[in-house]
């Protein structure tokens, strides 16, 4: 039975939902001032953005469905004690009047400091507790550079962009595919392999090692890296087999998920976010990080239950297909507080 000492995992990770009023809005409910903010518009087919506090919010947003660069527009005014709050212009991807919107917000540790643990001198935001940092950093051009990411064991999950070309994908590194692979959240590829992008070594418990793509390491330009290390009972970091049958398989994670992104690593096809607020029963809606679609709530392909999570559908459960996902807990199966799960 999984155990936990993050008791409360809406301390560190949750989602809102809320509707755009075409001016200020303060959105209230997070729970904690969010590091990294990512907004969807539900009902329109708007662009993903997120926002961290270590690029600042005067950065603008990068967008997981293009491979554009930073933009400069500063569409979120401020990162609140409870949540943020949008500005009150240039707001058709936070808060246009009637769209729906919704915001899944991580804690790291603020705006971050200087890291030397890499041959590239990094900005991190860490969080140990929950496995989560934020990590900023200039490229060298040079394969086996790296870069300190502080959380002080090594990150089962680490996503990158360039934030200054526009050409360049969203690369990412997954535990389940090794560093001889990689994946780019922004396509709808299988994984692909390759030392470019993590030189062929498995990240540290105190660096993460750089290719020569463009994508992770190019002279001069800079990136941020979002970095995830496995926390038992809060997220799970791993893949699973379709049965290629509408009664998918079942994937234990040992928490209720709050959160789930998974993708096929082997085949073409989106990559989904689920989580426990859209709708707040089974099966839930769907979002594709890699497109700007609306929310999709006709194909619902997952049941969030107390252990894990379950496929409802042969799309996402194709036969012999493999998948990749990441996953953080509403609640753990139990904690130091000897309280369990319950199903939704």
């Amino acid at each position: 039975m999984a155990y936990t000492t993050i008791n409360k995992p809406s301390e560190y990770f949750n989602t809102k939902l809320y509707t755009g009023n075409g001016t200020t809005n303060a959105i209230t409910g997070v729970g904690f001032q969010p590091d990294l903010l990512w907004i969807k518009a539900r009902s329109s087919a708007y662009n993903h953005n997120l926002y961290d506090a270590v690029r600042g919010l005067s950065a603008g947003a990068i967008i997981s469905n293009t491979t554009d660069a930073e933009d400069s527009v500063q569409r979120i005014a401020t990162l609140d004690a409870d949540g943020f709050t949008t500005s009150s212009t240039n707001y058709t991807y936070t808060n246009a009047s009637g769209t729906t919107y919704v915001a899944w917000n991580w804690l790291a540790n603020g705006a971050g400091s200087s890291n030397t643990d890499g041959s590239i001198t990094s900005t991190v935001s860490a969080n140990t507790t929950s496995g989560f940092s934020i990590v900023t950093y200039t490229g060298n051009g040079t394969g086996g550079a790296t870069i300190g990411h502080g959380l002080g064991t090594a990150p089962a999950c680490v996503i990158i962009k360039n934030r200054t070309s526009g050409v360049y994908d969203w690369l990412v590194y997954h535990k389940a595919l090794g560093a001889t692979k990689y994946m780019a959240l922004n396509r709808t590829d299988a994984s692909a392999t390759s030392a470019i992008g993590w030189n062929d070594t498995e990240p540290s418990s105190s660096v993460v090692t750089l290719g020569t793509a463009n994508a992770v390491n190019t002279n001069s330009s800079n990136y941020v890296a979002y970095c995830f290390a496995e926390k038992k009972g809060y997220s799970k970091f791993g893949s699973y087999t379709g049965n290629g049958n509408a009664d998918g398989t079942f994937v234990y994670t040992g928490f209720k998920p709050a959160f789930v992104l998974f993708k096929p690593s082997s085949a073409i096809e989106n990559w989904q976010i689920h989580d426990n607020k859209r709708p707040s029963y089974n099966p839930c809606d769907n979002i594709a990080p890699n497109n700007s679609s609306a929310e999709a709530t006709t194909n619902d392909f997952v049941d969030l239950v107390s252990n894990g999570f379950k496929l409802r559908s042969a799309t996402y459960s194709a036969s012999s297909v493999t998948y990749i996902y990441m996953a953080f807990a509403e609640n753990p199966l139990v904690g130091t507080n000897n309280i369990p799960a319950t199903a939704r």
